[in-house]
């Protein structure tokens, strides 16, 4: 790929041809990446290292962790970012191979019906990683984790694990799933700005 292709393409997902685009790109990039990368490293980074069960010994540790967490949040939420990122780097990759200037893209129909169908993806994976972390985190985390350690030999099944800094991982789960939520609001109102502007409601770019 040639250095034209490869800065039509870095031109095309830092400047999306819609101002909300553009926006959802400033506000991904930036503000939720950020949040994710420091933040969720400063409560997350040393949870496997603080997480003591009862007896607390190094395997029931270990054994109970991996039940508590089968992935960890921020892996969980790194492979988030990535796949929602997909679509658009798709539709921006064949812009910038079949030379599409951004002004053009929402010109032409076949350009802005693709453009509308990488977006539409968007919203779509967004919505099954809401599910998927519903299902893995749930909205709340406890102080207290009952873990089966029947698989251990152990002589209770069922032993207490202390959760540490579960109220800050509370809060740091409702801002993940605000930021979920705008994304998909924002990727609604994108797909709303690019039919205003084809039915003639707002002047293109």
């Amino acid at each position: 790929m040639s250095p034209n292709y490869i800065r039509s393409f870095s031109e095309g997902c830092l400047r999306p041809p819609t101002v909300i685009g553009q926006f959802h790109t400033l506000f991904f990039g930036s503000i939720r990446m950020f949040f994710l990368g420091v933040l969720g490293f400063a409560v997350y980074g040393n949870e496997a290292l603080h997480f003591s069960c009862d007896p607390d010994k190094r395997e029931v540790n270990l054994f109970c962790y991996n039940q508590f967490r089968p992935i960890t949040p921020q892996v969980f939420w790194a492979l988030q970012l990535v796949i929602v990122l997909v679509p658009g780097a798709f539709f921006h990759l064949y812009a910038a191979c079949k030379s599409i200037k951004q002004e053009d893209i929402l010109q032409k129909s076949s350009y802005t019906g693709f453009y509308i169908f990488s977006v539409f993806l968007r919203i779509v994976l967004e919505v099954v990683a809401f599910w998927l972390q519903i299902q893995l985190f749930g909205f709340k985390v406890n102080a207290i984790y009952m873990c089966d350690v029947g698989a251990l030999d152990k002589k209770f099944n069922i032993t207490r694990c202390m959760v540490p800094e579960h109220f800050e991982k509370t809060i740091f789960l409702i801002a993940m799933y605000t930021f979920t939520v705008i994304t998909v609001i924002l990727c609604v109102a994108e797909i709303f700005e690019i039919s205003c502007r084809r039915l003639g409601f707002l002047k293109t770019q």
